[in-house]
C-alpha cells in the first residue's frame, strides 16, 4: 500500500508538472526568438531563488526544503516567458525579485499570497519601466554573444543591435485607417489568424494546459471561464475586416498571453478562487477585463492587470458562488 502524500509532496509534484507543461512553449520560443528565452529564464530563476533564500534566511526558515517545492521556479519561469525578449538584465532581475518579495513573502509565504506573484512582478516593472517593457525585439537571428550584448549592454564588435516593432495587439489598437486584411498584409508581424509567432506559441501553451488538465493539476473552470468570455466578447465586438474592427475571436485567443494566462496564471491556487463556481466566475472576469484593457486601455495586453484586479474580487466571488450576501455592518 502506497503511503499518503504530504501537502509538501503534492505541491512539489504539481509544480514539476507545471514546469514540464511549459516546455513546448519554451522550446518554440527558443526556436522563434533565439537565446532570449534562455537568458530570461536563467536571470529570472537565479533572482527568484536568491530572493527566496534571502527572505527564508532572515525569517530563520529552512531554506533547502522550501526552495525544493518549486514554487519560486514556477513564478520565475512564467515571468521569463512573459517579459520581452532581450530586455535589459536589470528588468528581469527586478521583476523576479519583486514577484518573490512583494508577491509572496510579504504575506507570509506560499499559500498566503492574495496576488499572483508572477503577475505582480510583471505589472510592477510594466508600470515603472514602460519603455523597456514595450521594446519587443524582432532580431531573432542573434547568436549567444549578440543576445548577451542586447541583455547586458555589452559592446561586442560585429554583433548586431536588437531592434523592435509594435506587437500585433498594439498595432491593432492604434490602427485607424487600414482594414484588417490590409493590416495583415502590410505588417510582417501578423500571421494567419494573429501574430506570426504568437499564434504558434499560444497553441504550444494550449497543449501544455491540456496536459495539466489531464493530470488533474487544476480543474477546467478558470481556463474555460477566461477563454470563453474572451471568445464571446471578441465575437460580439468583431466588425469583420473593417478598419474599426477589434479583431476576430481567433485573433484574441491566439495573441498575447491568452493561453499562458488561461492555463498557467488564472489557475494559481493561492491567489485564485477555491470553489468550482467561483473559479468559473474568476476566469470570466479575467477574460472580460483582458479584452477591455486590450481594446480600450493603455496597454496592448491586459492579462496581468486583469488577474490582479480579479485577485481582489476573490472573497466576493466566493460569497456570490455560495449564494451568500455580504453581512451588513452595524
Amino acid at each position: 500500500m502506497r503511503p499518503l502524500e504530504t501537502p509538501d509532496e503534492r505541491t512539489h509534484q504539481a509544480m514539476r508538472r507545471v514546469l514540464l507543461a511549459t516546455l513546448p512553449g519554451i522550446a518554440l520560443l527558443l526556436w522563434l526568438q533565439g537565446w532570449a528565452i534562455l537568458i530570461n529564464l536563467l536571470l529570472a530563476a537565479a533572482s527568484a531563488l536568491a530572493a527566496e533564500a534571502l527572505v527564508l534566511g532572515v525569517r530563520h526558515r529552512p531554506i533547502a526544503a522550501t526552495l525544493r517545492d518549486g514554487s519560486a521556479l514556477v513564478s520565475a519561469t512564467l515571468l521569463a516567458i512573459a517579459l520581452p525578449p532581450y530586455c535589459p538584465w536589470w528588468l528581469t532581475v527586478t521583476a523576479a525579485a519583486s514577484a518573490l518579495l512583494l508577491g509572496k513573502h510579504l504575506y507570509g509565504g506560499l499559500g498566503k499570497n492574495p496576488f499572483n506573484p508572477a503577475m505582480l512582478g510583471y505589472a510592477l516593472v510594466l508600470v515603472s519601466f514602460p519603455g523597456p517593457m514595450t521594446h519587443w525585439s524582432v532580431n531573432h537571428g542573434m547568436d549567444l554573444l549578440g543576445g548577451l550584448h542586447a541583455v547586458f549592454g555589452l559592446h561586442l564588435d560585429g554583433q548586431p543591435d536588437a531592434w523592435a516593432q509594435a506587437t500585433v495587439l498594439d498595432a491593432l489598437r492604434i490602427n485607424k485607417s487600414l482594414t484588417l486584411d490590409e493590416l495583415f498584409a502590410s505588417n510582417s508581424a501578423f500571421g494567419h489568424f494573429a501574430g506570426r509567432d504568437s499564434e504558434w506559441v499560444n497553441l504550444a501553451f494550449l497543449a501544455g494546459g491540456a496536459f495539466l488538465l489531464k493530470q488533474k493539476v487544476f480543474s477546467w473552470h478558470a481556463p474555460v471561464g477566461m477563454l470563453g468570455s474572451l471568445f464571446i466578447l471578441s465575437l460580439l465586438c468583431w466588425n469583420g475586416s473593417g478598419s474599426d474592427s477589434h479583431g476576430s475571436p481567433l485573433f484574441h485567443l491566439l495573441s498575447g498571453a491568452s493561453m499562458l494566462g488561461a492555463f498557467f496564471i488564472v489557475t494559481e491556487p493561492a491567489s485564485g478562487a477555491r470553489s468550482p463556481r467561483a473559479r468559473l466566475l474568476f476566469g470570466m472576469g479575467v477574460g472580460t477585463l483582458t479584452y477591455v484593457i486590450r481594446i480600450w486601455g493603455a496597454y496592448p495586453d491586459g492579462v496581468a492587470f486583469a488577474v490582479l484586479l480579479m485577485n481582489l474580487a476573490v472573497p466576493a466571488l466566493e460569497r456570490l458562488a455560495a449564494g451568500r450576501a455580504e453581512e451588513p455592518t452595524v
